[in-house]
Formats: C-alpha cells, sequence, structure tokens
C-alpha cells in the first residue's frame, strides 16, 4: 500500500490572538530565540512591520514597532483603536494582524500571524 501525503513547505507563523480593549493603548512583545530557545536572535538588521485589517472598515493600519535586542514591541495607540468598533458588547471586532520582516537578504517572512480580539469599553463606551 502506497501512502501520499501532501508536500508541505514553508515554514507556519505563529498564531496568536491579541486581546484590546476598544480605546485603549496596547502592546505586544514578540522574542525571536535561536533554535536553542535561550538565545536572542540578532534582529539588527531586520526591517520589521506589523500591520491590522479591519473588516468592518476594509482598511489596514500601521502598528508601531519598536526594535529592541532580539525582540520586538508592536503598540497599537488609543486614538488607533478606539476607531476598532464601537458599543459595549464583550466583542466587538475582530481585526486580522501579522509581523513581516526584511530579512538583510531582502529576502520576507511572516513569522507572526493573528487575530486582533477587540473588547468594548464600558467607560468610554460612547466611543
Amino acid at each position: 500500500m502506497t501512502l501520499c501525503y501532501p508536500d508541505i513547505f514553508g515554514q507556519e507563523p505563529i498564531n496568536i490572538t491579541w486581546n484590546i480593549v476598544r480605546g485603549d493603548t496596547a502592546s505586544i512583545r514578540i522574542d525571536f530565540f535561536e533554535d536553542d530557545e535561550e538565545t536572542y536572535q540578532d534582529i539588527s538588521d531586520w526591517s520589521i512591520v506589523s500591520t491590522a485589517y479591519n473588516p468592518k472598515t476594509e482598511q489596514s493600519e500601521e502598528l508601531e514597532i519598536t526594535q529592541n535586542e532580539g525582540y520586538i514591541i508592536i503598540t497599537a495607540e488609543s486614538d488607533v483603536t478606539a476607531n476598532w468598533g464601537s458599543g459595549t458588547k464583550l466583542r466587538v471586532n475582530e481585526l486580522s494582524f501579522d509581523v513581516e520582516v526584511t530579512l538583510s537578504d531582502n529576502s520576507v517572512w511572516t513569522p507572526v500571524r493573528g487575530f486582533i480580539s477587540v473588547i468594548g469599553d464600558i467607560t468610554g463606551g460612547s466611543l
């Protein structure tokens, strides 16, 4: 009997869910480790961008990236998240986002792909 398996190439990105309260400033840290899972990768010559896509408005917004030694911090400012839904429901929107890296050899890699789950803001519920 011959078993056939599909050919799978490439590296699947990490898939995460990032919870953000609408109207708040929110940050997430993403670490890049060597194979030993202890040593940070040298990311000093990487060009890194992160974009969120809002399906309700069909618009993309670039998120702020702070690049450090071996890790990045992605920040969504409050003036940006205020537009990511309305009302006070538990979940007011779900956006897609990713992190795209251009390496020193100009190859492009997407190490992170996920969703931003937008939680309704009670205090600022009129936003």
